[in-house]
């Protein structure tokens, strides 16, 4: 029994004399507080990113001179047709610091991947009523553009949008002026910036176009919102040659000035827009609508707004034009269903109609059109969308253009599917 102290003894110096030898360790507690600081950084840095994005699948029908938005084009051209595809796949990054964020989306579908935005944004530090925002994304001009497609009652903008702002978005820089919520001017809201003008194509050319949007929206209550804006935009187009055509009464007239080639057409737009909801027993009722008017130089056949890489190299026709949109959406009192009723009208060239075009320089580029499109939508969750819609298009008739002595057979159909995230 009297070994035992020496043997403790011993063990005890032995220890002591190979600990020495080791490196320390850290004790139990002092992993949990790295575990524990590891963890909030994480946490910290995945509050400032936010990622999102939506999925739209979607089957279409179309009469056989109809254009769907899936799909390649008819393949029978005798015949009715249809596609299945995916409308768009989108995923959107968002990383917001301070006064900076900045976002990255792609568009990604069977037909390849995409930019659709790619910007920074920077408040101002003090009253953070300023905000600079730079790179591509959504031109400030009206309503429906920057509204988004994962919300948007039908399939698709209206036909002056996509005519005169392909792919919505634009590169180049915009300040906004919004008063604090707590101010009673926040109601107010001033975009206005310089823009390439090429659509998300890269730029071309050394003049930016302008564009500006100043917008009230106002809320009474719980159950009446309404809203209203007006919307400039002031640029120019390339032109490519020398010919140079201009209406005058109802003609085309040739200015042939060696000069006008590599001088800029005016391109000048003036919008106005409005919305209305209000929630009722019988639901919630919504009214929108935008009209549009102003001079668009374009081609001979179309006059659709630059969105190509290189320069145009074609005549240049320039043409007054109007045209919009009135929606009507109405929901079934607490159902996730609602009803949807759109009219809209592009007039490309409000100086000629019906038998008139097709004479004197005018052809297919000035035919209006309109269109009148009803469906159902069924929000199955805060996630999941299921939408029907029918389309009729309407064109202009001329007998002096044998395309358009009838109307085109484009009537189109589509039932989406989207998942939103």
């Amino acid at each position: 029994m009297k070994k035992t102290p020496l043997l403790l003894g011993g063990l005890l110096l032995y220890t002591a004399g190979f600990a020495q030898q080791q490196e320390p360790e850290s004790i139990p507690m002092e992993k949990l507080e790295q575990q524990v600081q590891t963890l909030e950084e994480i946490v910290e840095v995945s509050q400032k990113l936010k990622v999102s994005g939506y999925i739209q699948t979607q089957f279409q029908y179309g009469e056989k001179d109809a254009s769907l938005k899936v799909g390649s084009a008819n393949e029978q051209p005798e015949q009715s047709f249809s596609r299945i595809g995916i409308r768009r796949g989108r995923i959107k990054f968002a990383y917001e610091e301070g006064i900076v964020s900045g976002v990255f989306q792609l568009d990604i579908t069977e037909k390849g991947v995409g930019i659709k935005d790619a910007y920074l944004n920077i408040k101002d530090p003090w009253v953070r009523s300023v905000a600079l925002k730079a790179g591509v994304f959504d031109r400030p001009f009206g309503y429906e553009i920057s509204y988004s497609s994962s919300l948007r009652e039908s399939p698709e903008r209206s036909m002056i949008f996509q005519t005169l702002f392909p792919d919505e978005r634009d590169l180049g820089g915009m300040f906004t002026f919004q008063a604090a919520k707590t101010s009673p001017w926040n109601f107010l809201k001033l975009e206005a910036g310089l823009f390439a003008g090429n659509g998300i194509k890269q730029e071309i050319d050394s003049r930016k176009d302008f564009i500006g949007h100043l917008s009230a929206n106002k809320v009474v209550g719980n159950n009446i919102n309404f809203g209203f804006g007006v919307s400039y935009y002031n640029g120019g187009v390339y032109q490519g040659t020398e010919n140079v055509y201009a209406m005058r009464d109802n003609a085309f007239v040739l200015d042939d000035d060696i000069s006008n080639e590599g001088k800029f057409a005016r391109r000048e737009y003036f919008g106005l827009d409005g919305r209305f909801s209000i929630v009722t027993p019988a639901g919630m009722t919504q009214l929108r609508g935008e009209y549009l008017f102003g001079t668009q130089p374009g081609g001979a056949s179309s006059g659709k707004s630059p969105n190509a890489s290189v320069l145009p190299a074609t005549d240049t026709y320039i043409r007054n034009f109007n045209g919009g949109y009135f929606m009507l959406v109405q929901d079934f009192g607490t159902w996730p269903v609602s009803a949807v009723v759109k009219y809209d009208r592009y007039d490309p060239n409000t100086k000629v109609a019906k038998d008139e075009i097709g004479q004197k320089g005018t052809g297919k580029g000035d035919i209006t059109y309109d269109t009148l499109g009803f469906g159902l939508l069924w929000r199955a969750n805060n996630n999941i969308r299921l939408q029907a819609y029918y389309e009729m298009a309407d064109n202009e008739k001329s007998e002096n253009l044998s395309e358009y002595a009838t109307d085109l057979h484009d009537n189109v159909f589509t039932l989406r599917l989207q998942y939103k995230f």
